[in-house]
């Protein structure tokens, strides 16, 4: 696994004519895990999209190891992971067809890990369903399974344990602390407070005002 650095100078984000943050100035390091926190419409989700070059910022920029990310389009599935707030699967499609078509999209990876993620996730005899017949925390765990597969080392998360139960909460933190320990960085949003932190873990609460 490389080892990623994530930066942003001056990054600002302007929504409906209404500025969510600004001067936003961030280094984040291999083994680091940021939570970002705060409250409905302080910007999070926009944040996270900017983050993983889904969005064009209103003013600064984004670095990934050191080079601006328009400057990565076409390498930025290699180098990282995102999975947003929904689940982002085919409801047609079985939990393996799915992978196997976001693999194709983006890395690829054999049938038998694909079905083993699969059983990472406790999809095991699940594999052939199709995913609209399955529950909410069920097709999260689908799209969580990337996690599982080969996964680039920076992973950018809006609200992954959204519909996951206790034990899927216990099982992705300890996964997420795993990949920061083995050197990978992770940007999550969550409402929900994280038990399990790595040493690099901190926060960045978007509903503080700027010093």
């Amino acid at each position: 696994m490389s080892s990623p650095r994530l930066e942003t100078q001056a990054l600002a984000c302007e929504r409906d004519w209404r500025v969510l943050f600004e001067q936003l100035d961030l280094r984040l390091d291999a083994g680091d895990m940021l939570q970002v926190r705060g409250p409905n419409g302080s910007g999070k989700t926009s944040l996270l999209r900017l983050l993983a070059g889904l969005m064009q910022p209103s003013a600064g920029q984004v670095l990934l190891n050191g080079q601006p990310l328009a400057q990565q389009r076409g390498e930025l599935a290699e180098r990282l992971l995102w999975i947003g707030h929904a689940a982002g699967i085919k409801g047609l499609l079985s939990p393996e067809e799915n992978l196997a078509w976001l693999c194709a999209l983006h890395r690829s990876a054999s049938p038998a890990q694909v079905r083993q993620a699969l059983a990472a996730v406790g999809l095991k005899g699940f594999e052939d369903v199709t995913c609209q017949s399955l529950s909410a925390g069920q097709q999260r765990r689908v799209a969580l399974a990337r996690l599982y597969l080969n996964a680039p080392p920076l992973w950018i998360l809006d609200e992954p344990f959204t519909a996951l139960d206790q034990q899927g909460v216990v099982q992705l933190e300890a996964h997420l602390a795993a990949h920061c320990r083995h050197g990978g960085l992770v940007v999550l949003t969550t409402h929900h407070p994280v038990s399990e932190k790595p040493p690099g873990y901190r926060v960045l609460d978007l509903g503080q005002p700027s010093p």
